[in-house]
This record gives structure tokens, sequence and C-alpha cells, in this order.
């Protein structure tokens, strides 16, 4: 019969000091074998639309953890992306070992359509539970979407604290906003098109404010860092739908950039990683997705990278915890799961971007 007395002796003490190590250090709680295998691999290849320098912190972490395997780190636009992805899968000579990208809707469509694997990763019970699907699609951030604007051109009281008050403001004086609020291109970006169709969902007053961003004579673009420069030059006054986490990472570097919370809603956006069923180095795919929800990925995306913790217990500035905390019942988070397809249906999404064409006519 085993004897039910407590293990002791030097193993026992080993161990234990091992597992109080790795709870203060947030070793990722992978299986030893797939690290192993990872390891063979001796590569992961991460496909992301998170931009290289945000995900500094998380590759050097990463290295200095697992020092055998190389980190191949391929920034890009979402529509590239999806688009690379699918070309490649197609191609049937492999692809990226991890997708990482803020288009939430474009990487349900993938999952949906059978090129993710199914992992269940260890770290998925701290996560919200509408933040994994079918242990292929995991959310790995909690990011609040806001107004970015020039702190040296709008005084205080010009500063529009709503959606609502966005589209007052812009009817009130149109002189003053023609030309001056910029945003993702619906037509061009993935995640600019799922951020204005949510709009249309969330906001009460969207035909309003569709029609002030077409009074404003909205410019339009591909990627946040070429908004937040226009922003910051003064050539735009105000973008809308922007990454919160840019944002605040440009308000450190030059103070004359703030950003807006909008009090009426506030969506919160979540970069979604999969593991490809066409991964070259499926383990070493595994390896970082753990590592992005771990304590120690999440601490680092909350302390030094901006990016807004998702998991439970985390604690710091960026962190689900905190926002809940500043803005209660106005967060709106995005779900990981299969609502985000329906507006990819072609004719819906036809019918939306003719209805947006109609109202703002983004200037090419």
């Amino acid at each position: 019969m085993p004897s039910t007395r407590p293990f002791r002796g030097p193993l026992a003490a080993l161990l234990a000091g091992w597992a109080v190590s790795a709870i203060a250090h947030g070793v990722p709680e992978t299986d030893p074998a797939v690290v192993g295998a990872a390891e063979k691999e001796g590569k992961v290849v991460i496909y992301s639309t998170t931009d290289s320098a945000a995900a500094q912190a998380l590759l050097r972490e990463f290295r200095a953890r697992f020092p055998k395997i190389d980190v191949e780190y391929d920034d890009m636009n979402s529509t590239e992306v999806y688009n690379r992805f699918v070309s490649e899968a197609a191609a049937g000579a492999g692809s990226a070992d991890l997708l990482w990208s803020s288009s939430m809707d474009l990487q349900i469509k993938l999952a949906n359509d059978g090129y993710a694997a199914e992992y269940a990763s260890p770290a998925a019970s701290k996560l919200p539970q509408w933040a994994v699907w079918r242990h292929q699609a995991y959310g790995t951030t909690y990011e609040p979407i806001g107004f970015a604007y020039n702190k040296r051109l709008l005084k205080p009281e010009e500063v529009p604290q709503s959606h609502a008050e966005l589209a007052k403001a812009v009817k009130a004086n149109p002189q003053r906003w023609t030309g001056k609020l910029c945003s993702y291109d619906p037509e061009r970006s993935g995640i600019g098109y799922m951020l204005i169709t949510q709009d249309r969902s969330d906001d009460p007053g969207f035909k309003d404010t569709l029609a002030a961003y077409g009074v404003a004579q909205t410019k339009v673009y591909t990627s946040t860092g070429a908004m937040l420069e226009k922003i910051t030059s003064g050539e735009h006054l105000l973008g809308f739908n922007m990454i919160g986490s840019y944002v605040i990472a440009k308000g450190k570097k030059d103070p004359n950039v703030g950003m807006v919370m909008p009090k009426d809603y506030m969506l919160v956006m979540s970069r979604i990683a999969i593991l490809p069923k066409a991964a070259r180095h499926p383990n070493a795919g595994k390896v970082f997705l753990d590592f992005l929800l771990s304590q120690a990925g999440q601490e680092i995306m909350a302390r030094k990278s901006d990016l807004f913790a998702i998991r439970a217990g985390v604690t710091g500035e960026f962190t689900a915890t905190q926002l809940q905390q500043q803005m209660g019942d106005k967060l709106k988070p995005i779900p990981v799961g299969p609502q985000l397809l329906e507006n990819l249906d072609q004719a819906k999404r036809l019918q939306f971007l003719r209805e947006w064409q109609a109202a703002v006519r983004p200037a090419k």
C-alpha cells in the first residue's frame, strides 16, 4: 500500500524550491516534452501586427528563457498577415508557427476555416471565458480603443469625450475639423473594418457619427504609426478608433499626444494568437503562445510593452483590472468567437463599404 506520509528529503526540498522560484519568475507551465521538441526544432516564426518596438521586451525575455529557440518576427499590417498566410498555406510549403494579429475577425475566420491547430494552453484558465475559442484562438491582450489628439492644437475644452461629442463638435464647426480627422481605412485595413463595424453595433447614434466623419472629410490610413505622426505634426487634430497601447506609448515620448477613453462606450480589442496547422515548427509555436499568456509574459505586456495584460492576477498600470476599475460598464470587449464572422460575409461587407464610401468619401 503506498505511503500517505509527505515525501521528504533533498529531492523534495529541491522540487519545492523550484516550484517557489517558478511562481516567482512566472515560468510558463508548458509541458517539458513540448519545450524539448521545440528546442530540437530550433526556431519559431511569428507573423504579427504588433509593432516590433512594442514586442521587443517580450522577444528579449523569450530569447533569454529559451536560448535554443531562434525567433523570426515578421511585423506587417493585419491584411498582409492574413493574405500571406493563406497564400503560403495554399502552396503547401508550410508557413508561420504563430499568427498574432489585432484583426480579430480575420483570425477567427482562419480558425473557422480549418487553418488553426487545437492546443489547450495551460494558461487558458487564467483568461476570461470570452477570450478563448475552441482552444484554437486565444485573446492575449485587453486594449482600449479610443481617440488620439494633438494637445498643442486642441484646448482641453475642445477635446471630445465621446463619439457623440465628436460628431457634435464636427457639425458645430465643420471648417475647424475639415481634413483634421483620421482613422483606419476599412477597405484596406482588417482591424479598421472590424472596429468601424463594431461601432455600428455599439453606437446608438452611428448614423449621425458616420455623417460627421463625412463632413470632416476623414483621412484614412493602414497603420497607427502613420496616423500618430500626422497628429503629432498637426496635420490632423484627432484620430478615432486608435489602438490605445500605441497612443499611450507615443504620448510617453511626445507630451503633445493625448488619449481620450470615450465615456459613452469604449471598445476593447484583444490581439488573437493562433497556431497554424501548416506550421513548420509547431512545438515552438506552442511554447511562444504559452509565454505570451504566462504570468511573466503578461507582466511584461503590462509594464514594458504597454499592451494591456488580459490575464487575471497581473498587476501594473496597463491591465484589464485597471481598465475595468476606471471605466466600468462603459467597456465593450470584443469576444473571441464566431460572432466576429458576421461582418465578413461578402455581401454584408460590400454593403457596409458602400455606406462608408457614400458618407465619408475618403481621399485616396
